[in-house]
C-alpha cells in the first residue's frame, strides 16, 4: 500500500479509496429468490422478488451485473437534491456542504454499473461533476491562506477522496513550517550568519598606497 514507509503522509490510490467505500450499504430490489448469504463480513439475505433489502455496495454491483436485481438510487443522488447542493456550495465559499463521505466513489460505480437505475442519469453525472469541481476549488483556495502562522487546518464535511488529494500536501506543508519556526534552525541560522568571512574593502586601501609612491 501507498506511504507504508512513513504513515503520517500516507495516501491511498483512487482504487484503494474506492474499495474502501465499496462497504457502504445500499438498498437493492432483487429479481429473484435466493436464500441468505453468510459471509465473513455478515449475512445479507434471504433475498426475495420485489422485496427490497440493503446489502454492500460491492455485492450490489455483483448482483446487478448478473441480472439479478435493481439498485436503489440514494436519496441525496436526486436531481433535486444535487441541485441545492451545488447553489449551496457555490453560495458558500468557505463551506463545504455535508454528503456521504464516500460520495465520490458511490456515485462513480452506481454511474458505471446502475446508470439504468437512476432518474435523469444524464443531470445527475452532471451535477455531481459540477459539485466536485467546485468543491475541489475551495479545498484549493482555503490551502492559499496557509501561512507560516498556521498550526491546524479546518476543513469540515469533506470527502474521502479530497482528505486523500488534500492530506499529503498539509502534512508536509506544517511540517515545513514547523521545522522553519523551530529554535535549533533558528540557532543554526544565527550561527552560519556569525561565521560568515567579513569582506574587506581593499579598494582605498590600493589608492592610498599609490598616493604614497
Amino acid at each position: 500500500m501507498a506511504g507504508q514507509s512513513d504513515h503520517s503522509l500516507s495516501i491511498f490510490s483512487a482504487a484503494e479509496v474506492e474499495f474502501i467505500a465499496e462497504d457502504e450499504m445500499i438498498e437493492i430490489v432483487p429479481n429473484i429468490r435466493m436464500d441468505a448469504l453468510n459471509l465473513l463480513c455478515g449475512d445479507f439475505g434471504p433475498f426475495l422478488p420485489q422485496i427490497p433489502c440493503k446489502v454492500p455496495l460491492w455485492l450490489a454491483v455483483a448482483l446487478k451485473k448478473r441480472g439479478k436485481c435493481s439498485i436503489r438510487t440514494p436519496d441525496w443522488m436526486s436531481v433535486e437534491k444535487l441541485t441545492q447542493v451545488l447553489e449551496a456550495e457555490r453560495e458558500s465559499p468557505r463551506e463545504f456542504q455535508p454528503l456521504p463521505f464516500h460520495y465520490v466513489e458511490i456515485s462513480r460505480l452506481l454511474l458505471d454499473h446502475a446508470h439504468d437505475d437512476i432518474p435523469e442519469v444524464y443531470m445527475v453525472r452532471s451535477l455531481i461533476e459540477d459539485i466536485r469541481n467546485v468543491r475541489f476549488h475551495k479545498v484549493e483556495s482555503g490551502l492559499e491562506t496557509i501561512s507560516g502562522r498556521t498550526y491546524a487546518v479546518k476543513l469540515k464535511n469533506l470527502s474521502a477522496m479530497e482528505v486523500n488529494l488534500v492530506r499529503p500536501f498539509m502534512v508536509r506543508v506544517l511540517q515545513a513550517f514547523d521545522k522553519h519556526d523551530s529554535p535549533e534552525t533558528v540557532q543554526q541560522a544565527d550561527a552560519s550568519a556569525s561565521k560568515r568571512p567579513q569582506v574587506v574593502d581593499r579598494g582605498l586601501r590600493v589608492s592610498l598606497s599609490c598616493v604614497t609612491c
